[in-house]
């Protein structure tokens, strides 16, 4: 038994990803990407049948204390999402931990209007979006995770998006499972 633990914490430290002193694995499907700047992880997701876009899903991570508050970033990707009415709708918002770490969940639908800021030529526009996104806090850092697609797509996509949230764990736990001295020895 205690042979499968150590071949299953290497199999999972060998595949997964890090940042802000935690460690997640990609669900299976979601191809990741090389590395960009503030992100993370890029995945490509698969896209629902009929839809031409490239979603993917992102996470970020801007540093100790860095990134703007989760109330802040909450209130950010509230006003990407508008009704008909041209008003930011009102999104579904939840608290939970997941293996110790306090995550913050958003889901939202509408007109998806793109990232707004000094990093945007202009404004995208896509109608019948939803976003699924997790602010996860770190011992490093916060991770901020922003799924943002078709409706279709996220629908299509959304238990791989839970067991994203779900992979994620602090880096320390794998310590107890190997000694420090051999954690690089052994992948």
């Amino acid at each position: 038994m205690r042979l499968w633990a150590l071949f299953f914490s290497c199999a999972f430290a060998a595949s997964a990803e890090s940042a802000a002193g935690l460690q997640w694995k990609a669900p299976s499907g979601w191809i990741s990407q090389a590395s960009r700047p503030m992100r993370a992880a890029t995945y490509t997701v698969p896209a629902a049948a009929g839809d031409e876009d490239k979603p993917e899903c992102v996470v970020y991570f801007f540093g100790r204390g860095q990134g703007g508050s989760i109330e802040a970033n909450l209130t950010r990707w509230q006003n990407q999402f508008l009704g008909p009415d041209g008003k930011p709708t009102s999104p579904t918002i939840h608290k939970r931990t997941i293996r110790g770490l306090s995550v913050t969940t958003i889901e939202s639908a509408g007109l998806y209007t793109g990232a707004a800021g000094p990093a945007n030529e202009g404004k995208i526009v896509k109608h019948g979006y939803r976003l699924l996104g997790a602010i996860i806090e770190g011992p490093g850092g916060n991770l901020f995770i922003k799924f943002a697609a078709s409706a279709a797509t996220i629908q299509a996509n959304a238990a791989r998006f839970e067991e994203l949230l779900s992979s994620f764990e602090r880096e320390a736990n794998m310590a107890r499972v190997f000694p420090q001295s051999t954690i690089g020895a052994t992948l």
